[in-house]
């Protein structure tokens, strides 16, 4: 099986991948000046019309999901715009909307609440899977009991440096292992996989565990996020193959 990856314009085995750095600049901060990669995003939403009769298989319950290949790097695929290192010490995560108590922390401050350490499978819409990545981080349901959403949040938006935004029920966050990451592989995460904090649902497609953690609204109504508004599942379970709107 080949893939597309569509940030480096060329095909991929994921079974035998090598990851490499892809040829976009690393920014300060997010300008005028920046630009999305228009290519990546084009085929990924003529990727959707094209499985908008896209056939629903069976649900799985093997440990790879169904269309998926294993794959022993960690592919980089995003919007074509990152964060620098040097914005990491100065990173601010806001909390708010439907919540008691809204939050401003910093990752030092995300750390005193008592983060913990998990090893999780990741699945790519884009037919990979890398299994056994080690992250360390908050679990969500630390961040519901420290913000106390009201009665009424019932879906949580998060917010991205590069002003993605991806979209969740809130009952999926409460799951085991989903986290506000801020290290893998026991060192901070670096800008190509999503730091300097980043979500990570991992019952989900990775598209959901939205990178360059900005901001976690918890809202009343589900909005669909940057994918899903081009096309792609607002639901995004990988056992039933929910990849695409359609699905």
């Amino acid at each position: 099986m080949r893939i597309m990856n569509y940030e480096l314009g060329e095909c991929f085995d994921p079974r035998v991948i090598i990851a490499r750095r892809p040829r976009i600049a690393y920014h300060i901060g997010m300008s005028d000046e920046q630009k999305y990669n228009e290519a990546y995003i084009k085929a990924k939403e003529q990727q959707a019309a094209k499985h908008a009769a896209h056939d629903k298989v069976s649900e799985s319950h093997a440990r790879l999901p169904p269309g998926q290949v294993e794959t022993k790097v960690f592919p980089i695929l995003d919007l074509g715009v990152r964060p620098s290192l040097a914005r990491y010490p100065k990173w601010k995560l806001e909390i708010y909307g439907e919540v008691g108590k809204p939050q401003s922390a910093s990752i030092e401050e995300l750390r005193q609440l008592g983060g913990g350490e998990i090893t999780a499978d990741f699945h790519c819409v884009t037919r990979w899977s890398r299994f056994d990545l080690r992250w360390t981080g908050i679990p969500f349901q630390k961040v519901i009991d420290w913000v106390k959403p009201t009665a009424a949040a019932r879906f949580v938006t998060f917010h991205s440096f590069d002003k993605y935004a991806a979209n969740a029920a809130l009952g999926e966050l409460v799951k085991p292992n989903v986290i506000v990451a801020y290290e893998l592989e026991g060192k901070e995460i670096p800008p190509e996989h999503g730091g300097p904090i980043r979500m990570l649902i991992p019952q989900l497609y990775g598209w959901k565990s939205a990178k360059f953690l900005t901001g976690i609204e918890f809202t009343r109504e589900d909005r669909p996020g940057f994918w899903e508004v081009r096309g792609y599942s607002n639901h995004a379970r990988p056992w039933i193959e929910e990849r695409y709107s359609s699905d």
